[in-house]
C-alpha cells in the first residue's frame, strides 16, 4: 500500500545526533546540535525556572484545555518581553499573539495564515538559514526562494547585494528573518544596516517575518529585540515567532508565541481571531505546563530579575568559549584571521570548516559538526575546549 511513498532521510541534525550517541569514544564532542550546555556539559535547569517548578508540584491543580489562543498571562508576557510594556503599537491593541508548539509552531500558524490570504505571494529566507524555515514555508504552500546574506569571504554580510534585491520584489513578498543570533552563521546586521532593511520593507510594500529564538543571547534582552521593535514602530506589517526552549532552557515544553503588528485594533481582532482557527485545524490548544512556568517566571519581578541574570550569564559563557577558541587557534594557526570567532553573536559560528575538514573532525577527533561546518558554541565548555581548538587547527593547517 505504501510502496509510493518516498523515503525520508532524516534532518542533518537529529541524524548527527544519532551517530553521535553510537561514538563509544570517551572525548567526543557534540557541536552539532542547538542546545545550550552548561559548562559542566549539562543541561541547565535555571533557579528561576526550579522555583517556579517547584510551587507548581506542591500545589497540584486540575489541567483542563487552554484556549486556542493559549494561556492570557502568557500571551501579555510575550509582547512585554518582544515589544516593550510600553511600546505603542502594545498599548493601542494593534499586536495579536497567540501562545504556540514553540517556535516552530509559530512559523507554521504564520505560514500558514499568510499563504491563505496572500496566496500569490512568495516567501524569501536566508543563504543560509536554518534548515525549518524552508521546509515549514514549503510545507504551507509558498514557494520558497533565497536572499544573499552570509558572506564566506569576509565572514559578514552581503549587505549591498540583499538590500539591492530586498528592492527588487513584488509587493507583499515575505521575508524571513533574523533579529538576532543568526542561525547557522552567527552574524548579525547592525542597527544602522536594519533601519536600511526596513525602510525598503516599508518602501517596497513587503511582509517581514521576523524569528527570534535567542533573545538575550546577543546584546541584551532589549538590544536583541532592536529590529522587532523598530518594525513596529514604523508600523510595518510584522509578524514575529518567538520560543522560550534556549533563554529558559524549556525545550521539550515547546514554548512559543506568534505576534502580528496590525494597523488598528480591528484588524488586530480579524488576525487574531484567523490565528485561533488556524490552530484550531492543526493542534486545537498548546501545552499547559511550559506556559505556566514561563509566565510566572516573565511577570514576577524577582523572578524576572533573576531570569534576566540567567540568560547574561549563558550569554557571557558562550562569550568566554568564543574568546577561547580563538586564543587557541590564533597561536596555533599564525597568518589566519580567526577574529570572525569573536564578532560573531549568539550559540552558533559558522567556522569556516571545509566538510572534507569537518568529516576530519569527525573520524579522527570525534567532534561532530554539521557539515555545512556550523558550531553551536554552547557544546565547547572548560574541560573539551582546548581538545577542540586543537583538532581545528590540526585540520586547519
Amino acid at each position: 500500500m505504501y510502496r509510493h511513498v518516498e523515503f525520508y532521510a532524516g534532518d542533518p541534525i537529529l541524524s548527527l545526533v544519532e551517530v553521535y550517541n553510537r561514538d563509544t569514544r570517551a572525548e567526543k564532542v557534540n557541536l552539532g546540535i542547538g542546545i545550550y550546555f552548561d559548562s559542566e556539559g549539562k543541561m541547565p535547569v535555571l533557579e528561576s525556572v526550579g522555583r517556579v517548578e517547584h510551587d507548581l508540584a506542591t500545589s497540584p491543580r486540575p489541567c483542563p484545555y487552554l484556549p486556542m489562543e493559549g494561556l492570557a498571562a502568557y500571551r501579555s508576557a510575550v509582547q512585554n518581553l518582544l515589544f516593550g510594556a510600553s511600546h505603542p503599537a502594545l498599548t493601542e491593541g494593534r499586536i495579536a499573539t497567540i501562545q504556540t508548539l514553540g517556535g516552530s509552531g509559530a512559523l507554521k500558524v504564520g505560514a500558514d495564515f499568510l499563504h491563505r490570504w496572500f496566496p500569490e505571494a512568495k516567501a524569501y529566507v536566508s543563504d543560509p538559514t536554518w534548515d525549518n524555515h524552508k521546509g515549514i514555508f514549503e510545507g504551507a504552500g509558498f514557494e520558497v526562494g533565497t536572499y544573499p546574506y552570509y558572506d564566506p569571504a569576509t565572514v559578514g554580510v552581503k549587505f549591498d547585494e540583499m538590500t539591492a534585491f530586498f528592492d527588487s520584489l513584488p509587493e507583499n513578498s515575505v521575508l524571513i528573518l533574523h533579529p538576532c543570533c543568526h542561525n547557522p552563521t552567527g552574524v548579525d546586521l547592525s542597527p544602522e544596516q536594519w533601519d536600511t532593511v526596513l525602510e525598503i520593507i516599508r518602501k517596497r510594500k513587503l511582509i517581514p517575518f521576523m524569528d527570534i529564538a535567542y533573545q538575550g543571547f546577543g546584546g541584551d534582552l532589549d538590544s536583541d529585540a532592536y529590529a522587532i521593535r523598530k518594525a513596529a514602530e514604523m508600523g510595518l506589517p510584522l509578524f514575529v515567532s518567538n520560543s522560550f526552549s534556549k533563554n529558559l532552557s524549556l525545550y521539550g515544553e515547546r514554548v512559543g508565541g506568534l505576534s502580528a503588528v496590525c494597523p488598528s485594533k480591528e484588524e488586530a481582532d480579524i488576525v487574531f481571531g484567523q490565528f485561533k482557527f488556524t490552530v484550531r485545524r492543526i493542534y486545537s490548544s498548546p501545552a499547559a505546563h511550559g506556559a505556566y512556568v514561563a509566565a510566572e517566571v516573565m511577570n514576577t519581578p524577582e523572578l524576572f530579575a533573576l531570569w534576566q541574570s540567567e540568560v547574561y550569564a549563558m550569554r557571557d559563557r558562550i562569550r568566554a568559549m568564543r574568546q577561547g577558541l580563538y586564543d587557541v587557534l590564533a597561536a596555533k594557526v599564525p597568518g589566519r584571521n580567526f577574529d570572525y570567532f569573536i564578532k560573531q553573536r549568539g550559540m552558533f559560528s559558522y567556522t569556516g570548516l571545509t566538510v572534507e575538514q569537518v568529516h576530519r573532525l569527525r573520524d579522527e577527533f570525534a567532534v561532530y559538526l554539521l557539515d555545512s561546518g556550523r558550531m553551536c558554541v554552547a557544546g565547547l565548555n572548560p574541560a573539551n575546549i582546548e581538545y577542540v581548538a586543537n583538532a581545528f587547527a590540526e585540520v586547519l593547517k
